[in-house]
């Protein structure tokens, strides 16, 4: 008996190594480093989406294509910021995060955002879909979303316990929780201030935004969030790389409804299809935000980039790109059909079980 014990508190020794080497049994979440411990940084791409869910699917095909990345052990979602205003919106997020497994995830709330902006998809209420029986379709993890934190509050949490320049963000809507951040102050968890603590600690942000054509085009999301566009352009650090994934990239990438829905026969329920299934989604929809989301993780390997240089943000909310070496800037550029068909297949794939 004595040699079985010490044999079984052998193995277990071992398998407690394991798992503090390859993260067996946990899901790190944002209690995990309080004290002030900082965990190395591996290589492995850390990721914060930051999303407008509850108006376009885009967003939805992002964030599954995240939580398979995750599985694969190719990122490590550390949360997910969802920046269009209210409680439904982060309900989305708590319904996706649920039935991937990753519940656990913490999210961030949009409380001072952009009042009212118009809703192309308007899925909010998906979480409180009911089955023919008359129970509720899908399982969330948080019940009362009105302690959930600001999403600014939840990046300097989230900042605060990764390694220097490590962490990477994708951002697919409003940039009003970032432009938060960047003018945020010290606090508990950081004494740095929004500035500061993003020069620190992100590696780069890939940022579905921007029109680079030979007209100056007003980027979309940029003109229903002024204000906040103008903050994020004169308080983002120069020296902290921007990948602008822009508008006229993602429009030729068109992920129909139908093919959806076809690429989800396996199950009956399944939150994205009950979107597909439920909304009119045939608005002009394409894939503008899983291309933030595979550059982030898979590298810019598979991309045409613009050389570096500085975007500037005109009167009427325009991009325009001033090539410059020293520039913190790129921007990725529409290629051929087959490199589209490429990331259209990249997008069906890796979302399957």
């Amino acid at each position: 008996m004595k040699k079985l014990k010490n044999i079984i508190g052998g193995k277990l020794v071992i398998l407690l190594m394991l798992s503090s080497v390859f993260g067996i049994f946990s899901c790190t979440s944002v209690d995990d480093n309080e004290g002030g411990y900082t965990p190395p940084y591996t290589g492995v791409p850390l990721v914060i989406y930051d999303t407008d869910l509850g108006s376009s699917t885009d967003d939805l095909i992002a964030l599954r294509m995240l939580y398979n990345y995750a599985n694969e052990g190719r990122c490590k979602l550390l949360g997910v910021v969802v920046n269009r205003e209210g409680e439904d919106c982060a309900a989305v997020a708590d319904v996706m995060n649920t039935y991937y497994g990753y519940g656990y995830l913490p999210i961030g709330l949009e409380r001072d955002g952009v009042k009212d902006p118009h809703v192309f998809i308007n899925y909010k209420k998906l979480y409180e879909h009911t089955t023919p029986q008359g129970e509720l379709m899908f399982k969330r993890t948080y019940s009362d979303y009105s302690k959930l934190p600001d999403g600014w509050k939840l990046y300097r949490q989230l900042l605060a316990s990764q390694p220097d320049n490590s962490v990477s963000i994708c951002s697919t809507g409003f940039i009003s929780c970032i432009a938060q951040l960047l003018g945020s102050e010290p606090d508990e968890f950081s004494p740095l201030n929004g500035v500061e603590l993003v020069r620190q600690k992100v590696k780069c942000l890939y940022l579905m935004a921007g029109v680079f054509t030979t007209s100056e085009e007003p980027d979309y999301n940029f003109l229903q969030a002024p204000l906040f566009a103008e903050e994020f352009f004169d308080l983002w650090p120069k020296d902290v790389d921007i990948v602008f994934s822009p508008m006229e990239v993602g429009n030729e990438i068109d992920y129909t409804p139908e093919t959806v829905i076809q690429d989800i026969s396996w199950t009956d329920i399944h939150p994205i299809k009950q979107v597909y299934m439920t909304y009119d989604c045939d608005t002009g929809q394409r894939m503008w935000d899983p291309l933030t989301v595979i550059q982030a993780v898979e590298g810019d390997a598979l991309f045409t980039l613009s050389e570096r240089g500085i975007v500037n943000l005109t009167e009427h909310c325009a991009t325009v790109f001033t090539p410059s070496p020293t520039g913190n800037c790129r921007y990725q550029k529409p290629v051929t059909k087959a490199w589209f068909t490429t990331m259209l297949d990249k997008m069906r794939v890796i979302g399957k079980p």
